[in-house]
């Protein structure tokens, strides 16, 4: 062998040495050559399964299409549009149909609706939504081999949106298994089944968008957003991972929103659909209060460092929190040792505590931590509170207020007798670009108390020039809220 052919041969070898090495190498670099990640660490959060179709199979026996019919009275849908104004009140054409089509205004007519649900218990409970069967007559399931049974209200929630069925049968039928939903994570693949416009058994695919959405349909609201096809008729169904497992109900979409559904956490449902069937309601704690978040700018009103806390905008005479001495414009900061952030979680815990218990609170009052009992009261399914001309005063804000007589509350609708009423805000002036609104009610002037339109100017002329005014007022459909000003 020549020294030439010798060179070649160890160059080759020196060259496949040196490949293995860099390949070798490569694989242990944690980044690859653009500075990301190398793929070989990531693909295991991106796995997609092949096929959905093996869990479609393993829970579908256990889903149901719900059919139900409403009597409605009064002539139908068509009769009852034009007879109505815009705001629901009777409108003028009532009188119309009434004198021509005389007794057909008061035929009554059967509605049907569609919906879905899926079964919890070999005896036949049903899980759905509460507004898929609300006011019916009449309520038939039908399972995927096309058997159809007649099904009783076991019970409903109103609040959370969520009711349970029996199923008129002896039979054993399938179920499905409840699961976590407090374990998914966002991006995780989940599947919805129901009938969508009365397709039954309609599978569809997607993501969890978001978890703890809020929405405003309720005072419970704490939904799973996804992308998975949510359409009229999927109410009530379940939301499943990818161990079949039902992580939500399916609830609500966005009309306006393609491709965005929601779904009830099944691990808020779990408690309910227990009270459901041992009880047929749900009991909720009660505390006899008004609330609202605490706003950055409030939390620096009342110098609240944390800027934790919920406000309290009222407080019902009578009631638990009344009866233990808390009071309007307390910030409450923990129950039971839980810190308190937000409303909704304030409302969430104190529902969950059992009836006729003490509640320990604690609340800052005027910079001052207390603590106080409360024995907790059922809560009752409605509980409202009221929510703003004598002679107007103008200010260099360009605002104009008014004593809340008798008649000012009546025009504005608001239950308040102390305070000013804003009832014209100056375009362009300080009080308009600062946000003040025709309605605002002027509680406070930089911590003091306003009763009248008189106190209300009495406090501004003792502000000096260039000092800052901020105003504590409550907003009807709002609560309370701080505006900032300079003099």
């Amino acid at each position: 062998m020549g020294p030439r052919n010798s060179v070649q041969k160890w160059l080759k070898f020196a060259s496949i040495l040196i490949l293995l090495a860099l390949m070798v190498g490569l694989k242990c670099l944690p980044y690859d050559f653009w500075g990301n990640r190398a793929y070989a660490k990531q693909t295991q959060y991106f796995d997609a399964p092949a096929s959905f179709n093996r869990l479609a199979v393993m829970v579908s026996s256990a889903v149901v299409n719900i059919r139900t019919v409403k009597t409605i009275k009064g002539g139908g849908p068509v009769f009852r549009e034009f007879q109505r104004d815009p705001r629901g009140k009777e409108g003028p054409f009532k009188e119309f149909f009434e004198r021509f089509f005389g007794d057909e205004m008061q035929k009554e007519f059967k509605q049907p609706s569609l919906g879905s649900g899926f079964i919890i218990d070999r005896a036949g409970y049903v899980v759905t939504n509460n507004h898929v069967i609300e006011d019916a007559d009449q309520i038939k399931v039908k399972l995927k081999d096309e058997s159809e049974f007649n099904a009783a209200i076991v019970g409903r929630d109103p609040n959370t949106d969520i009711a349970l069925l029996k199923i008129e049968s002896s039979e054993n039928f399938a179920t499905v298994k409840l699961g976590d939903s407090d374990a998914l994570q966002v991006g995780q693949w989940v599947v919805a089944i129901g009938s969508p416009f009365g397709l039954e058994q309609t599978v569809t695919a997607g993501i969890v968008s978001a978890k703890g959405r809020v929405i405003g349909s309720g005072p419970y609201d704490d939904f799973i957003q996804t992308d998975a096809s949510i359409n009229p008729g999927n109410s009530g169904g379940p939301l499943l991972n990818l161990q079949g497992e039902v992580v939500g109900i399916n609830t609500a979409i966005v009309a306006s929103g393609q491709g965005i559904g929601f779904a009830i956490p099944i691990n808020l449902a779990r408690d309910i659909i227990v009270a459901l069937r041992d009880e047929g309601e749900v009991t909720r704690g009660w505390l006899g209060v008004a609330i609202q978040d605490l706003s950055p700018e409030m939390a620096e009103y009342y110098n609240i460092e944390s800027k934790k806390g919920v406000f309290v905008a009222d407080v019902f005479e009578g009631d638990p929190a009344d009866q233990a001495g808390i009071q309007p414009k307390d910030i409450v900061l923990a129950v039971n040792g839980e810190k308190i952030k937000t409303s909704r979680q304030l409302t969430g815990i104190v529902a969950k505590i059992p009836v006729n218990d003490s509640a320990k609170i604690k609340i800052l009052r005027n910079g001052t931590e207390k603590t106080v009992y409360v024995k907790i009261a059922k809560r009752p399914e409605e509980r409202l509170a009221g929510r703003g001309r004598s002679p107007e005063q103008t200010d260099e804000f360009g605002i104009r207020v008014s004593n809340l007589t008798p008649e000012i509350t009546q025009q504005f609708d608001i239950d308040e007798s102390v305070g000013a009423i804003v009832t014209q805000v100056e375009r362009g002036g300080k009080g308009d670009g600062a946000d003040v609104r025709v309605g605002d009610i002027i509680k406070e002037i930089n911590r003091q108390a306003v009763k009248d339109t008189a106190e209300y100017k009495s406090l501004l002329r003792a502000i000096e020039p260039g000092e800052a005014v901020n105003l504590f007022i409550r907003r009807k459909n709002a609560g309370f809220v701080v505006v900032k000003l300079v003099k």
